[in-house]
């Protein structure tokens, strides 16, 4: 997501934020762009991979209901981050974007083993 009233033509890292915790990206807080600008910040990732992919646990969306992160609607547990918006990410985008982080050794992202 971009922060409202952002300027296209001179984005900075204050500009992109979680779409599921509204913070900003950060260099200890590296983000994965999903469809049309999502974004999730590895901290959500974490907590997401944790709770869907290790305990799976997780929530079924509501008729109509879509992952932010693909823009598809899945029958499968999702993780819902604490933003207002309530945003949720499918088991399949989580294990993606854990994918996509964890092969940037510039990020020290790595999945949760607990």
């Amino acid at each position: 997501m971009h922060r409202p009233g952002a300027d296209p033509e001179h984005m900075t890292a204050e500009d992109f934020l979680c779409d599921f915790c509204g913070l900003c990206w950060a260099p200890e807080r590296p983000m994965v762009e999903g469809h049309r600008g999502s974004l999730i910040c590895g901290v959500c990732l974490a907590e997401a991979h944790r709770v869907v992919v290790l305990r799976g646990e997780g929530v079924r969306l509501s008729e109509g209901e879509i992952c932010t992160l693909c823009l598809a609607p899945k029958d499968e547990p999702h993780w819902r981050g604490p933003a207002s918006t309530r945003p949720a990410a499918c088991k399949v985008c989580i294990k993606r974007s854990g994918a996509i982080l964890e092969k940037d050794p510039e990020s020290g992202w790595t999945r949760p083993a607990t």
